[in-house]
């Protein structure tokens, strides 16, 4: 990328301009504590199925998954039954979980990562990655589908698939996200906020690193997103090109 220069002035400019920007910073700032405060006024969605996962510990409820805590943000990431492709999206996100995570759990908080492969196929990706977060496999149960992340043959045929609130033609079988639960004393377990397509920019530190430098996000290669640049942690001195194709 070739960087039109910017303009360079005194001190004085620069620090007015500066000053001035900053009231576009605060804007944004108030705007996203009061959009933050607007989701935590959403109703909420009881669940009523007993959903199964296959865990490192072995068979895990979804109630399970919360541990001693009474919230659960749950990851899904893209790892379809089967397929050798390990998504770059899902795994830059995952770079960033664990940091988080150890400040979570002591606020009353458990963080899983879920996909639909079975578990044979998610461990040695995460030891590859060095990941330390819990991830669990939803290879048996219906929860994928039931989040709308994971779409069957059927449906992609029939167009019949709706993700992030719209029903449009999909051709990918599973896709990202992120669903939050809460689990009542009585033990009751709430659907309370779903976020998908790129309502997973704001979990990517890195990203908003890139948002304060000169050339920003700079991704406007072929693809004007992630996959211009981006790849799994232990694959960068691999000059490749090629974008690697989602499974189908």
């Amino acid at each position: 990328m070739v960087m039109q220069r910017n303009a360079v002035v005194s001190r004085e400019d620069w620090f007015e301009a500066h000053r001035k920007h900053l009231e576009r910073e605060k804007e944004l700032t108030r705007l996203r504590d009061c959009v933050a405060a607007e989701r935590r006024r959403l109703p909420w969605l009881k669940l009523r199925k007993d959903y199964v996962f296959e865990s490192e510990q072995g068979p895990k409820r979804l109630a399970e998954l919360f541990a001693d805590r009474s919230q659960l943000i749950v990851y899904h990431f893209m790892m379809t039954p089967g397929c050798s492709h390990r998504c770059t999206g899902c795994s830059f996100l995952a770079d960033h979980i664990d940091g988080a995570d150890q400040h979570l759990r002591h606020h009353d908080v458990s963080l899983v990562v879920v996909s639909r492969a079975p578990l044979a196929e998610i461990l040695p990706y995460k030891q590859r990655m060095g990941w330390r977060f819990d991830w669990v496999s939803s290879y048996a149960s219906d929860f994928n589908f039931d989040m709308q992340v994971s779409f069957t043959d059927r449906q992609i045929a029939s167009g019949d698939t709706t993700y992030n609130f719209e029903k449009r033609p999909l051709r990918s079988r599973d896709l990202p996200g992120t669903s939050v639960f809460y689990r009542g004393e009585n033990g009751d377990v709430f659907l309370t906020f779903m976020s998908r397509a790129r309502g997973g920019d704001p979990l990517i530190g890195a990203y908003h690193y890139l948002d304060m430098t000169p050339k920003g996000r700079d991704e406007t290669g072929p693809y004007h997103g992630l996959m211009d640049w981006v790849r799994l942690h232990d694959e960068y001195q691999e000059k490749t090109t090629e974008r690697p194709d989602c499974c189908e």
